[in-house]
């Protein structure tokens, strides 16, 4: 066979043999369950917070439309409804049909809850209360409380604003951190896969049977790529219904250009980082002859992985146009977490996504063409772990 028909086969037994595995379907099965119930669970969040029932009994009631409109002012949401007496009202609190029962004379009013009231609520009835005294006051005095509140609402801070506001900016980080998430988790679930699987044929020696009839780095190549695509079907199929629950529950409302751009650069890092650091495991793992064992030197592989990881959980959130983040999203190891980040985030220039691709891309030519040298002295051999300096020597 050629060399192309002879990776793909390797390839395709690694994409059925991973695929058809119960652990495969069951993981893709919960992660689908947790996102899908997630997105559920943030549109239930949704719909009941900023969404009060408050009664009103007696003098009370003329300032159920003051409430209203002071709560949505300030971004709650208020249902008010008149209660023909106070008892009742305050047996529909304790029996949790409102949130709340609101007695007593205008400028003077009571809140009757069933544990603690809901501060927004709260804050709205202060707010209407002071006016209430206010207006009181102004009329004692003489004065018209219309004329002077159309005399206070029209004084106001005029705001210049140096950067024009993002009102999606919520939306993108939450877009940003999932799809940092899911490269973290899959390069590292996946990235294992292949370490495992190389020692695995290395223990049992099956290997010294398939290097009998394919060479080496063919073997490595359909390996990483087998797993590879694998790891693709599920972390697509995965994105692509917890995309879709966000969107449909309402959680996420995104421009679709800015949706696809984002979903589009984060398949191509994947890919990328998927074979850059899987070539270094495969490679690592080959070191070594024993599961025991294979940890000590997958590692320190991991432990590159984890601080772009921790950069883009920590510091990206609270500024997205940091000169740390835009400098390792650059370099090659780095950037299959960061650059996608950055991008959802809308910050990353079109040349940084060019640079970092040209980079990746260049830092795993030469990863291949080191970690096949490393894996192809090292698979056969067995026992004790092979030194990495003899595993680079050229046979």
């Amino acid at each position: 066979m050629s060399p192309a028909r002879t990776v793909w086969t390797v390839a395709r037994r690694e994409v059925n043999t991973r695929i058809r595995t119960r652990s495969f379907l069951l993981s893709t099965v919960a992660i689908l369950v947790i996102l899908v119930g997630y997105a559920g669970l943030m549109f239930f969040i949704g719909q009941q917070s900023g969404n009060a029932k408050i009664g009103f009994t007696g003098q009370a009631t003329a300032v159920a439309a003051p409430l209203r409109s002071t709560a949505a002012r300030l971004g709650t949401t208020v249902d008010t409804t008149r209660i023909p007496d106070q008892a009742t009202g305050e047996r529909l609190v304790a029996d949790g049909e409102l949130d709340g029962l609101v007695t007593g004379a205008p400028d003077a009013l009571n809140l009757v809850v069933r544990t603690e009231p809901d501060a927004a609520v709260r804050t709205a009835l202060d707010e209407v209360v002071r006016q209430q005294a206010l207006d009181a006051q102004l009329a004692m005095a003489g004065l018209e409380p219309a004329e002077v509140h159309e005399v206070l609402a029209g004084a106001h801070v005029d705001v210049r604003s140096l950067e024009p506001a993002d009102p999606q900016r919520g939306q993108r980080l939450g877009v940003a951190v999932g799809a940092g998430m899911l490269l973290y988790f899959f390069l590292i679930m996946f990235g294992q896969a292949v370490a495992q699987g190389v020692v695995e044929e290395k223990t049992s020696r099956v290997v010294e049977i398939l290097l009998s009839t394919i060479r080496p780095t063919q073997l490595l190549a359909g390996k990483v790529l087998g797993i590879g695509l694998a790891g693709l079907a599920q972390f697509v199929l995965i994105g692509g219904i917890g995309l879709a629950a966000a969107i449909g529950s309402g959680v996420l409302a995104l421009p679709s250009a800015a949706l696809l751009g984002t979903l589009l650069w984060t398949l191509v890092w994947f890919l990328l980082g998927f074979f850059l650091y899987a070539t270094v495991l495969a490679a690592a793992a080959s070191l070594v002859s024993r599961q025991e064992d294979l940890q000590s030197v997958v590692s320190p592989v991991i432990m590159v992985l984890v601080v772009p990881f921790l950069v883009g959980i920590t510091v990206l959130p609270d500024d997205p146009n940091s000169g740390l983040g835009a400098v390792l999203s650059l370099v090659p190891g780095f950037s299959p977490v960061l650059m996608p980040m950055r991008t959802a985030l809308g910050v990353a220039e079109p040349w940084e996504c060019v640079v970092s691709v040209v980079l990746g891309v260049a830092a795993l030519l030469v990863l291949l063409r080191l970690g096949g040298r490393i894996y192809a002295n090292a698979v056969l051999r067995t026992g004790a772990r092979v030194k990495l300096t003899d595993a680079l020597r050229r046979t």
